[in-house]
């Protein structure tokens, strides 16, 4: 029984004991089937209860590794299909190796799939409740794949009767009410026999059906050890089945190092490959979130792309990976433990280091490449792009975005794993700036931003642990940029606080600085007025100190903005008219523009009508000259007001209409 092809939108594209080629035809299990559906329709604790149930019906389907869980639940799912018209959605609950994946992660991806935005940095409750109100106004079948324990299912569980929810896992999940679990042994001799003549077609079967049957003895009627042994036959067409039953019989159990039917057709499997491509198998155990491509496979043997990429089709035909999504494939979670039992037997430290470090350099220059396609024609990225080999080019920004689109999981993955290894942190840094450039340059910083959050916070766990004060109080900021951008002013303070500290005992003036003004700017939107001018002074001073004139012209404009809200308009027109010398000593006419807008706007705030209409009049001439035309408009407008405050409606109907013109033959020009 293989993994079945199902319409969903999926979180997570690796599937625990996905082996087959392509999609073949489920086959079996029709007695499992039976079950779960019946127990979808069986009455719950809550209804003899007299009580509606609270959340939705959840079924269990416990089996190990290869049993064929995954098939069973997407079969399940392609029969209800109909009865849940939003859709399919899928959740890989473990990593490759078997660990748990963080609720947190599940959740972001979940909402992900169901378009649902996300708070950057929120965290598991926060994400588990957003997934709980996205389901309850939608009738979804959601599978969770793979679920470690209880504790790992409850908070993604939809608080909405409609929905379905279908969890494997590797034995019962204790402490999930009205769960019954439907438990997976070996496949009926007939659905095995099945399974293989899927692989082989039916001759080899049918010739020598004892000899079959006792093929799927030896595999234990598991269908992930039918499937590898139909693609050992299928690669080899002279070969009878007879023929593979008495090599695998001859195959010793201490070799395998365990009983299991899987681990022997495996190591049967992988000791007839060549040697190159025995070492590009063992070292597929290392792909990040076991997704691997020609690239992937290449850098970590030290082969060419061409080369990986035949060798990755030919393990995909004999079983061995699934193909994924673009040109990736994936490592069936029921081998990953064999392959990197076979990596730690056969290869050493170092080489598995160097592997490892190969794999990392390489998605560092594909990731500066993807980036680099999106520059001008011209530019100095450009020109670069133009002298790297072409199988690590992009043809177009459309090829790359699709690409990083495709790989955003294992990026994700390879970073954290890189930051886990601890011992490849100068590329771990690498790889985390040219993912971060490439995510903005393809999506924006506001669409990118939940990875962004992620990002910084490896590069954070790299700098400490390196003792990095510089990076450390970059990635502060930078976390702390995304807190204060998504509403959470207090948690962005404390981490402006802790860059500030930082940046100062490294000696960064131009980290201290930014701290300063990002302080002063926390404060502003508390509300805070004195404190948040009393942190722009300090950064201003540290600019005026440095001869910054054009950042302390802004600054002079942000003590401005703090003063006007704080009623002290002496103090406001005094920075405002600062900004406004600064500005125009730099020429920056825009600016000079805008500041002389806002030195009106504080003249009339504060009751003097006259001075506001001179000084808007000389804005206004100067936006002219700038070209700005939003700008020349609001300040009609403003000129407008002004005007019938001194009792002259004539002349402000006058400017009102010019700023309505004005706004007319914008909007009709970006048209």
């Amino acid at each position: 029984m293989t993994d079945q092809a199902v319409d969903t939108h999926s979180a997570s594209t690796r599937t625990e004991d996905g082996l087959g080629r392509a999609p073949r035809e489920f086959v079996g299990r029709q007695r499992e089937l039976k079950e779960l559906r019946a127990d979808i329709e069986r009455t719950g604790l809550d209804t003899l209860a007299g009580r509606r149930p609270p959340r939705a019906r959840v079924l269990l389907i416990a089996g190990r590794p290869g049993s064929g869980r995954t098939a069973l639940a997407d079969e399940l799912a392609g029969q209800l299909a109909g009865r849940y018209p939003d859709g399919t959605l899928r959740a890989q609950l473990a990593e490759p190796d078997g660990s748990r994946v963080p609720t947190e992660r599940t959740a972001r991806e979940l909402l992900d799939a169901l378009d649902f935005p996300t708070t950057p940095g929120a965290g598991e409750d926060e994400l588990a409740e957003a997934l709980r109100t996205a389901l309850s106004v939608r009738r979804v079948l959601l599978i969770l794949d793979g679920a470690v324990d209880a504790e790992q299912v409850e908070p993604l569980l939809p608080d909405a009767p409609d929905c379905l929810v279908v969890a494997t896992s590797a034995g019962p999940l204790t402490g999930i009410s009205d769960v019954r679990p439907c438990t997976l042994g070996g496949l009926d001799t007939k659905s095995a026999l099945e399974l293989l003549s899927s692989c082989t077609g039916s001759v080899r079967i049918t010739v020598d059906p004892r000899a079959a049957e006792s093929l799927a003895e030896l595999c234990a009627h598991q269908p992930a050890a039918l499937v590898l042994a139909g693609g050992w036959l299928a690669a080899r067409p002279k070969a009878s089945v007879a023929e593979l039953g008495k090599a695998l019989r001859n195959v010793p159990e201490d070799e395998t190092g365990t009983k299991d039917s899987l681990a022997r057709v495996f190591r049967f499997l992988y000791e007839s490959l060549p040697s190159p491509a025995a070492r590009i198998l063992r070292l597929l155990a290392l792909a990040p979130a076991g997704l691997a491509d020609a690239h992937t496979a290449s850098a970590l043997a030290g082969c060419s792309v061409s080369a990986a990429r035949t060798t990755l089709d030919d393990f995909a035909a004999l079983g061995l990976l699934r193909r994924a999504s673009g040109e990736q494939y994936e490592v069936p979670g029921a081998l990953h433990p064999l392959l990197k039992a076979l990596t730690e037997a056969h290869d050493r430290p170092a080489e598995v280091q160097l592997a490892r470090a190969r794999m990392l350099e390489r998605t560092v220059r594909l990731l500066q490449s993807c980036r680099a396609v999106t520059e001008p024609d011209g530019s100095p990225a450009r020109k670069k792009l133009a002298g790297l080999p072409r199988a690590l080019r992009f043809p177009h920004p459309e090829a790359a975005a699709a690409w990083l689109r495709q790989r955003r999981p294992a990026l994700l993955a390879s970073a954290r794993l890189a930051v886990a290894d601890g011992e490849l942190d100068t590329l771990a840094r690498r790889l985390m700036a040219a993912l971060t450039r490439a995510l903005v340059a393809h999506h924006g910083t506001e669409a990118a931003a939940p990875e962004l959050y992620g990002i910084h916070g490896l590069v954070l766990d790299v700098a400490e642990r390196r003792d990095l004060p510089r990076e450390k109080a970059a990635a502060l900021l930078n976390l702390a940029d995304l807190d204060a951008q998504t509403g959470r002013t207090e948690e962005a303070l404390a981490r402006y606080r802790a860059a500030l500290d930082t940046a100062r005992a490294a000696s960064d003036p131009y980290a201290s600085g930014r701290a300063m003004e990002s302080i002063g700017g926390a404060h502003q939107e508390l509300g805070d007025w004195h404190r948040a001018a009393d942190w722009f002074g300090r950064a201003l001073a540290q600019r005026l100190a440095r001869g910054e004139r054009a950042e302390a012209a802004r600054l002079y404009g942000r003590l401005g903005t703090v003063h006007t809200y704080a009623g002290q308009y002496g103090e406001a027109l005094r920075s405002w008219r600062s900004a406004a010398t600064g500005y125009r000593k730099e020429a920056d006419v825009p600016s000079y523009a805008r500041a002389l807008s806002e030195m009106a706007r504080v003249q009339e705030y504060a009751g003097r009508p006259e001075e506001s209409l001179r000084t808007c009049q000389e804005a206004v001439e100067w936006a002219r000259k700038a070209e700005d035309v939003r700008l020349q408009a609001a300040l009609q407008l403003r000129l407008a007001d002004t005007l019938d405050r001194l009792g002259d409606t004539t002349a402000a109907g006058l400017h009102r209409a010019a700023a309505e013109r004005m706004l007319g033959e914008e909007l009709h020009g970006t048209q």
